[in-house]
């Protein structure tokens, strides 16, 4: 396991801030005492609170990325592909429900800061890397005729949802426990 490096250090007490007092009422005071962190080694790392918000943003999101890179490796058919969209996404949301809930209200604020064009590019890769895995499945014909930017959002949009339901409380089922019911759903929407 890697070392824990004092960046990772601030973003984890940034998490826990977030989470317990929310990202507007979070100042950087409360994430420098949670970190025990000196004020120029946040500003050092990040720059300002904002900064801070857009790295933990992007570090949640190459959570995600890096068990699809994962994933992808030894994934054998297009099925294999696209349930592993599901599966990986679910197993992080289930892993990481803070940052999770953090990602799923933070997008258009991250969006909107001075970082949303690294956000921007790093969707466009993330998006990019998903298409390319499965470019070779869509030329042999494994999938429905379907607009390209409509893909993703039919493979996980439903399990998507539930997650928001599942971290609010609002639902009763395990999101884990549901996992291979919303793989199966995301199959059975785009294949051939």
């Amino acid at each position: 396991m890697a070392r824990s490096t004092r960046k990772d250090e601030i973003l984890q007490a940034a998490l826990a801030c977030v989470s317990e007092a929310g990202v507007d009422a979070t100042t950087i005071e409360m994430i420098r005492d949670r970190a025990g962190a000196s004020i120029g080694s946040l500003y050092h790392h990040f720059g300002n609170k904002e900064r801070i918000i857009a790295a933990l943003y992007l570090a949640g999101t190459e959570q995600y990325a890096a068990l699809l890179e994962q994933g992808f490796a030894k994934a054998d058919s297009a099925e294999a592909c696209v349930k592993l969209l599901v599966t990986s996404y679910i197993d992080w949301v289930v892993a990481n429900p803070d940052w999770a809930r953090f990602v799923l209200h933070s997008r258009g604020r991250v969006e909107a800061s001075e970082m949303g064009e690294q956000l921007r590019e790093a969707n466009q890769q993330h998006y990019a890397r998903i298409y390319q895995a499965l470019a070779g499945y869509r030329e042999q014909g494994c999938f429905k005729s379907m607009p390209i930017d409509c893909f993703a959002s039919v493979i996980i949009g439903p399990t998507h949802d539930f997650s928001r339901n599942w971290l609010a409380g609002r639902a009763r089922s395990d999101l884990a426990d549901c996992r291979e019911l919303f793989a199966q759903i995301a199959w059975d929407s785009v294949r051939a």
